[in-house]
């Protein structure tokens, strides 16, 4: 698959399962907590600067978000996790969003892949361990993107790397790749995948 990604929009921000599009093209999934790049790392991967927005509050924005690339495939920004000063009816909202997301989507089937971001400076959080069973539960594909690499220096990112791999909640076989958004590390490798996945 050839994707020209100039050719890129916002098709739709949705708040509701039934705004969920039901365009027959592949979709791409991002997952990840709050404040871990997510935004950054979707604009890195089309090159632009501000088509995904980095909000000021972090956890402030609960919207699934379609990005329509090259009428091929929708890079679908889930809202980020994990935010401690979300309220309580602002945590439902998100967890019927994206459960709905998951068990409520009439293009389910099109789902070839989600990325699931994870802080290379933390690592997994609680939140990362429940999401990851969550998709070993409904069989989803998933790679894991290590994000902000470059604030690492070289023994902080081999332990975080060990760290990352031999948990035991992933797959055998999981694919692993080194993100930053600053040097670009590991947009190729990603971009690899997710079309190998949307093919």
């Amino acid at each position: 698959m050839k994707i020209n990604t100039n050719n890129v929009s916002l098709k739709m921000s949705a708040g509701k399962p039934s705004q969920f599009l039901r365009n027959p093209v592949p979709q791409i999934a991002f997952s990840g907590r709050s404040n871990v790049g997510k935004s950054s790392l979707i604009n890195t991967l089309l090159g632009r600067k501000s088509l995904a927005r980095v909000s000021s509050a972090p956890g402030k924005t609960i919207t699934i978000n379609f990005y329509d690339v090259d009428s091929k495939l929708f890079l679908v920004d889930l809202p980020g996790y994990g935010y401690a000063k979300r309220t309580a009816q602002d945590q439902l909202v998100w967890s019927n969003l994206v459960d709905g997301y998951f068990t409520n989507n009439p293009n389910i089937d099109l789902l070839k892949l989600v990325v699931q971001l994870v802080d290379s400076r933390v690592g997994y959080t609680k939140d990362d361990i429940d999401m990851i069973s969550f998709m070993n539960e409904m069989d989803v594909p998933y790679v894991i993107v290590a994000t902000k690499t470059d604030k690492l220096n070289k023994t902080e990112r081999k332990k975080a790397v060990e760290a990352l791999i031999t948990n035991p909640i992933l797959r055998e076989g999981t694919t692993i790749i080194l993100f930053s958004s600053e040097t670009r590390e590991g947009k190729e490798d990603l971009w690899k995948e997710i079309l190998r996945y949307a093919e």
